[in-house]
Parts: C-alpha cells; structure tokens; sequence
C-alpha cells in the first residue's frame, strides 16, 4: 500500500540553510507524473549557506541561479558537468541567495518508473547521488522555481517512518571551503553516496 504523505508547509521548513539541510533528512521527495507517481525519503543533503564560496548563489542573482533566491522551500534545478540534473531547495528569506543539495534518496514509490531512466540499477543505487536522483525521480529545468510546498507535480512532504540518528561531513566534490561539515545524513542507510569514511553510522 503507498505510504500516506503530507505535504509540507512552508512555516515548517527552518530557514537556517545548514538547520534545513538537517531537517529535511528523512522527509519525503514526491514527482506526480503521468505515468505514475514517484517518490523517496530523503537521506542525505548538503547546505550552501549564505556567503558561501561554493555555493551558486555567491556571484550574486543571475538569469541561472535566480530560484536560489526565492522563499524557501522552491525548487533550483540546475544541469551540471554537461551530463545530469541536480535539485536544491532555496533556503532562507525572500532574496537571500542559499540553497540545500538533495544528494540521494531512498526509493519508496515508483521504482520500476525510476529503473526505466536508470536501467536495470539495484534500488540502493537507483538515487544515490545528485545526478542519479534527478535522473531516477523524472527532475529538469521544467522544475526550476516550483514551489515544493504548493500543489503541484513536484513536491516536499513529511517523513513516513521515523528517521535515525543524523550525521554530518565535509561536502562532496568541491574545491571552495570543503572543510564546513554541511554534509547531513541519515546514519546506516545504505542508499548514501560518496566514501564510505564519510558516512559512519556512529
């Protein structure tokens, strides 16, 4: 049977981008599409906080990373290394530029709609990694800007089981201020990407 799923609101969402990328382990990511409806808890993120010389948003606003600086809890979908998608969730106020990566999932529902964009991959590896996710789960430039917590196809909604404990790393695949532990994760899952060392369980 689908799990249950509340949408969530706004007013939930912590507007600390580092606070939100923690809150939003074990949350829901849902894709409604015609073919069927797609979605996976959420177990690892990364936070690009304000002023961040990694993050999109620190040149300032452009026509590209405009959604980064809207309300959070939109949607910035970018395309990236010329080859995949990858979403974050604009945090912070109304014009603030700071955003959180969504950098693997665990698949809940629509996993054979996922396996025709991602071939015959097992389901750990399905949405591991921000590429893999937004490949497996139907995500592009059409998205960029959707308000995640409005009705719509693509949106955020609450944990449907209760989520273990949290950990926190250096970010993945950056050259500017790595060191920050703005890496969160749901301890233990087996659907995390990147080394193993930075995904201990205790």
């Amino acid at each position: 049977m689908p799990p249950r799923l509340r949408r969530l609101e706004r007013k939930e969402l912590p507007v600390d981008t580092a606070e939100l990328a923690r809150y939003l382990i074990g949350k829901t990511l849902v894709h409604e599409t015609a073919a069927g409806r797609m979605s996976g808890r959420i177990v690892e993120t990364e936070a690009y906080v304000i002023g961040d010389a990694s993050g999109h948003a620190f040149i300032g606003e452009t026509a590209r990373n405009r959604s980064l600086f809207l309300e959070r809890g939109h949607a910035y979908v970018y395309f990236i290394y010329g080859c995949w998608f990858s979403i974050n969730v604009s945090a912070e106020m109304p014009g603030v530029g700071a955003g959180v990566l969504l950098r693997a999932l665990e698949p809940l529902e629509g996993i054979a709609l996922m396996r025709k964009r991602r071939g015959d991959a097992p389901t750990h590896d399905l949405a591991r990694g921000p590429g893999r996710l937004a490949t497996a789960m139907d995500i592009d430039r059409r998205y960029d800007g959707i308000d995640l917590c409005a009705k719509g196809p693509l949106w955020l909604a609450d944990a449907v089981r209760p989520v273990g404990a949290v950990g926190a790393s250096v970010r993945i695949g950056i050259s500017k201020e790595a060191h920050r532990p703005l890496r969160f994760y749901e301890a233990g899952s087996t659907h995390l990407s990147g080394p193993k060392h930075l995904s201990r369980a205790g």
